[in-house]
């Protein structure tokens, strides 16, 4: 019984990480591809690594896996805030479609919206 819950856990983790990598190619612009990536991923090893700690289910595997989930969960939306954070300050261009207000409403954000102009 512990193998099939730690299966479906780690199925699940898999299956976000593939919808993921899917969303990498598919979506139309950095800042939507980055948003998938940071909430997939993170959705995907935290079920993934439950799957590891049902499976193992020892106290040294559930310690490592706490420390590596906590790392993560810490870890990557700041990292990924930075990294949208400079893309934007480099103008890195959005899609057409985006709904700039409360970018552009924003106290620290580049002033010119012309930038934002890119045909997909």
């Amino acid at each position: 019984m512990i193998e099939i819950i730690a299966s479906v856990f780690i199925l699940s983790g898999v299956s976000f990480m593939l919808i993921a990598s899917i969303g990498i190619i598919r979506f139309p612009d950095f800042y939507i591809r980055m948003s998938v990536v940071t909430k997939a991923s993170t959705i995907g090893l935290g079920l993934l690594l439950t799957g590891v700690g049902i499976y193992f289910n020892t106290l040294e595997i559930i310690i490592k896996v706490l420390a590596i989930a906590t790392f993560i969960v810490l870890s990557s939306p700041v990292s990924s805030h930075v990294i949208a954070k400079a893309a934007s300050l480099i103008r890195v261009p959005f899609w057409k479609q985006t709904n700039l207000d409360d970018y552009l409403e924003a106290k620290d954000t580049p002033n010119d919206p012309k930038f934002i102009e890119h045909k997909f």
